[in-house]
């Protein structure tokens, strides 16, 4: 990606994939690069990266993440993102511990706000967690959609019995393993959330 994109360093790591900052050489402004694992897709198939990057990049919403770019480069998926000047709400959490009501309640409105729209598309996030949410000027951005489900495809993202999720903010019947997950688990998960915003820890840490 050296022609487009020149790499400054590490934003974060998940499962599934490494987040890099970079300057987008062309518009010349910083960029997020999501980049999946080469050993996952080499286990799990591209499918599904590709499928998150489908997704992402039907969703247009002030409260969602939008995609700049995609692609594939010598054998390596790749989706570019805005740079969110700003922070998670997990590192937020991390840090306060607990956030004042009126602003636990702002945050989650502007997630609800997000999954709404999704859900109307037919598309369910299903990794609602504080690290998804990033904060930028006192507003919520959800990121990764990359393991939703189009629901309206009726495409599962998932092998049979394989449970995808953060335990703590899944919902039983995702945590099961069941397929057909609706809208219903999102909302469960942001439950859990707001808990969390307001107790200071998440109501099941089991």
């Amino acid at each position: 990606l050296a022609d487009r994109y020149r790499i400054e360093r590490v934003l974060g790591e998940g499962g599934m994939a490494t987040v890099y900052l970079a300057d987008d050489l062309k518009h010349h402004r910083q960029v997020a690069v999501k980049v999946m694992r080469p050993e996952l897709a080499a286990t799990l198939g591209a499918d599904r990266f590709l499928r998150e990057i489908e997704i992402a990049a039907q969703l247009s919403h002030p409260h969602i993440l939008p995609v700049y770019d995609s692609g594939s480069s010598a054998g390596v998926l790749y989706y570019v993102m805005p740079y969110v000047n700003g922070e998670s709400l997990r590192e937020r959490l991390q840090r306060e511990g607990r956030l004042p009501v009126d602003e636990a309640l702002h945050l989650a409105r502007e997630v609800a706000e997000a999954l709404g729209y999704a859900h109307r598309q037919g598309i369910i996030h299903r990794d609602i967690k504080p690290a998804n949410v990033m904060l930028s000027e006192g507003h919520a951005l959800v990121a990764d959609f990359g393991i939703a489900r189009a629901t309206g495809g009726g495409q599962v993202l998932t092998q049979t019995g394989l449970a995808v999720g953060t335990p703590q903010y899944m919902s039983p019947e995702q945590a099961s393993g069941e397929r057909d997950i609706d809208a219903r688990s999102d909302v469960y998960a942001i439950g859990a959330m707001l808990y969390e915003m307001l107790a200071g820890q998440p109501p099941y840490t089991g």
